[in-house]
């Protein structure tokens, strides 16, 4: 069952759940699915192979904003709508990386899970280390196993909510504030990692469009 999709508003602070519901015309959904159908196709087929560099030089210089806005709306378990996710994901980790390699490694610590192997972030994981894995896992989204690239987007949306979660207990006591902060960006990583999840198992079935 499609989930109803929730919009990010922004990316300007450390969180980035700020969400509104948004009902979209069927014809823009429609396009949202063949687009994102498309430039797969389109890369994997060895047409423009550069299309994916191009892309991931677009999202560091301007951000999410202005990438795959037709997506945005696309329910969670869908092909645009994971594609959106990724770029999200990639863009909060481009824009704090500080903040994430933090969150990463707190979550690293405390997390007796096999994620940190199926995220493959090189260790010590500081702010290159966590950009240099948002870039592999939306390049591997393209061009290499979509199914590997939403199941390693899975396990470090997994570490670092459990990571966020760490800081924001640390953080109640002084900055409740961004304890807070960090409460909510955690549970939207929660979500997104159970999405991508689900849409790795799809894709694995060739059901993710």
């Amino acid at each position: 069952m499609r989930k109803t999709p929730r919009r990010p508003v922004t990316l300007e602070s450390v969180e980035f759940d700020a969400f509104i519901g948004d009902i979209d015309p069927a014809l823009r959904l429609q396009a949202a699915h063949d687009t994102a159908a498309a430039l797969l196709a389109r890369i994997r087929a060895g047409i423009d192979q550069e299309t994916v560099e191009r892309l991931l030089a677009y999202t560091h210089v301007h951000g999410v904003d202005e990438v795959a806005e037709l997506w945005s709306a696309a329910p969670a378990h869908t092909l645009p709508g994971a594609l959106w996710r990724l770029y999200l994901v990639h863009a909060s980790i481009v824009a704090h990386a500080d903040t994430t390699a933090d969150s990463y490694r707190a979550g690293v610590a405390s997390l007796p899970t096999i994620d940190e192997v199926v995220a493959g972030a090189r260790t010590p994981t500081g702010p290159d280390e966590i950009r240099s894995l948002a870039d592999d896992i939306l390049r591997g989204a393209f061009t290499g196993d979509l199914a590997t690239a939403l199941d390693r987007a899975s396990a470090f949306c997994r570490i670092s909510a459990h990571g966020l979660t760490a800081l924001a207990f640390e953080a109640d006591a002084n900055a409740p504030e961004r304890a807070a902060q960090f409460t909510d960006r955690a549970q939207t990583l929660s979500e997104f990692a159970r999405d991508f999840a689900a849409c790795a198992a799809l894709a694995r079935n060739s059901l993710l469009s």
